[in-house]
C-alpha cells in the first residue's frame, strides 16, 4: 500500500506524523509550503479542495481532514498492532468520542480563545477570551475527571487515543489553562515523552 502524507511542519499535519511513526507505517513524506502558498497549487487542490495540510493518500485517492485520517490509520493498522481497539467494543466507542471531543469540541474554544486572546491585535476582546477559557477550564476538568481513575485515555494502556487527544491538548499548552489541571498535565507529560512525538523530520 502506497501512503503519501502532505505536511508542513508545526501544523496540525504534525500529529499525523507521529500516528504514522507509532503505528510503524511506511510513507512517503511531502512537504507542502504554506508560507509560500503551495497549498493554493492546483495540483495540491486537486487533491484537497480546502487547500490545507494534512492530505493523505492511499494507493493515490486522496484523503483530507485529520479526524478523518486519525480514525482510519486507529481502524486500518492500530487494531493489528494494539494501539486502537477493536470494532464493537467499549473501547472503540470510547476512542471514536475523545477523538472527536479533542477535534470538535475542544478545538473549537482553543481557536475561540486564540483568536480572542493572541490573534491579531485589532481582533482581541478580553471578555470574549474571558470567556473562552472559561469554557476550557470547563473541558479540561472533564478530561482530569476522566484521568484521576484510570492513566490513559481507555484504561491501563497506552492507545492512539492519547496520541490524538494529547495532541491537541498539548498544542494549547502555551494558552495557560493546562497546568492547573494535574491529571491532565501529568498525563500530557507521559504522552510527549513517547518517541514518536520527538518530532520532526
Amino acid at each position: 500500500m502506497s501512503i503519501v502524507l502532505y505536511w508542513h511542519p508545526r501544523s496540525c499535519a504534525t500529529p499525523i506524523v507521529s500516528s504514522l511513526k507509532e503505528l510503524a507505517v511506511p510513507h512517503e513524506l511531502v512537504e507542502i509550503d504554506i508560507e509560500a502558498g503551495e497549498q493554493r497549487n492546483p495540483e495540491f487542490l486537486a487533491l484537497n479542495p480546502n487547500g490545507k495540510v494534512p492530505t493523505l493518500t492511499v494507493n493515490g485517492a486522496p484523503m483530507f481532514e485529520s479526524l478523518a485520517i486519525q480514525l482510519w490509520l486507529g481502524e486500518r493498522y492500530g487494531v493489528e498492532r494494539g494501539l486502537w481497539p477493536a470494532a464493537d467494543t467499549p473501547e472503540r466507542l470510547q476512542a471514536m468520542s475523545w477523538s472527536a471531543w479533542i477535534y470538535v469540541s475542544y478545538s473549537a474554544v482553543v481557536w475561540r480563545l486564540y483568536h480572542s486572546a493572541h490573534g491579531v491585535a485589532s481582533r482581541r476582546d478580553a471578555v470574549q477570551a474571558k470567556m473562552a477559557l472559561d469554557d476550557m477550564h470547563e473541558l479540561l476538568a472533564v478530561l482530569d475527571g476522566h484521568l484521576a481513575k484510570r492513566p490513559w485515555i481507555l484504561g491501563d494502556g497506552y492507545s492512539l487515543a492519547d496520541l490524538v487527544v494529547g495532541a491537541g491538548i498539548a498544542y494549547s499548552a502555551f494558552m495557560g489553562a493546562v497546568a492547573a489541571h494535574p491529571h491532565v498535565q501529568a498525563w500530557c507529560d507521559r504522552v510527549s515523552a513517547r518517541p514518536s512525538m520527538q518530532l520532526l523530520p
